[in-house]
């Protein structure tokens, strides 16, 4: 294989994929883990017809059969050009074009077959992105964050690749610390005022492929992809502390909010309502031991 190629590949902006003859998937670049969110250890090793990466037209049909380009090329090693969407792990439709080529070894032949692509017009895909996720009821009006719907539906998808390819993950409970009080003492549009700017934090301090959303109430919930469990508590403490820096403006007072945060990783034998549960119940071991602290287990 042609290593030097790849290597190259691995690095560019338009995401990439290779298939070999047994439609394989055995190449997966950083921007193909950008871009549609499943990461390389989700998708080396996975067969085409597992159909993980979906590929759709403009209504909705599904490309992935035996007419797909990436298929066709792998078959007669003749190029092809398309624009498709693809759908990413959360869900949503991204709009695509793609290029089908055939993939030859040191030797020059062929040895399977290469699909690059990339993202067409970003911004428009953006508010398409955010229009689907409003239709589906998949974001929380008022935070503009995912929705416990869209938490459930992300938290069974990262299960189900645990279950199947032992691919972890990790999961944590944050709930903002005396939130009543905000309520009761400067009104409800400051309480709305508070769980809004905590969302906004709290989505611009995880990774792109991570997923946050709001649970319910003042209770949000963050889900992790292939992370350790020192890297879940190293982010729980980095969502905490830039929380408890964050300061909210009312009537010329200045508030600030903490976050009590409950986490905890995939073992043997869990089920996603048990991983849930259990982080529930370490977030509120951090409510007993003061507040504003982060409980892993």
């Amino acid at each position: 294989m042609r290593r030097d190629f790849l290597q190259m590949i691995d690095v560019i902006k338009e995401g990439a994929l290779l298939l070999d003859p047994d439609r394989k998937v055995i190449f997966w670049n950083k921007a193909a883990e950008r871009l549609t969110g499943f990461r390389k250890e989700d998708m080396i090793g996975s067969l085409w017809r597992d159909n993980i990466l979906v590929h759709e037209d403009e209504e909705g049909r599904d490309l992935s059969g035996e007419g797909f380009p990436l298929l066709l090329t792998l078959k007669d090693k003749m190029p092809r050009k398309a624009e498709i969407f693809v759908t990413h792990r959360r869900g949503f439709r991204i709009p695509v074009s793609l290029w089908a080529l055939p993939f030859e070894d040191e030797d020059g032949q062929v040895v399977g077959a290469i699909e690059l692509f990339s993202e067409i017009n970003p911004e428009r895909n953006i508010r398409l992105r955010m229009e689907e996720l409003e239709r589906n009821a998949l974001l929380d009006p008022l935070t503009k964050v995912p929705s416990r719907r869209h938490l459930d539906a992300e938290l069974t998808a990262l299960f189900t690749l645990w279950e199947k390819r032992k691919v972890p993950f990790g999961v944590l409970f944050l709930d903002i610390d005396h939130f009543k009080r905000f309520n009761d003492t400067w009104g409800h549009d400051v309480g709305d005022q508070v769980l809004a700017t905590v969302a906004r934090t709290l989505l611009g301090s995880v990774r792109p492929f991570d997923i946050l959303g709001r649970w319910g109430g003042e209770e949000f919930v963050g889900l992790f992809p292939n992370i350790t469990r020192d890297l879940l508590e190293t982010i729980g403490e980095r969502l905490r502390s830039v929380v408890e820096k964050t300061e909210l403006e009312t009537g010329g007072e200045k508030l600030s909010v903490t976050l009590s945060i409950g986490g905890t990783s995939t073992v043997r034998g869990d089920t996603a309502a048990e991983m849930v549960k259990r982080a529930d119940a370490l977030m509120y071991q951090s409510k007993q031991a003061g507040r504003n602290r982060v409980t892993i287990g």
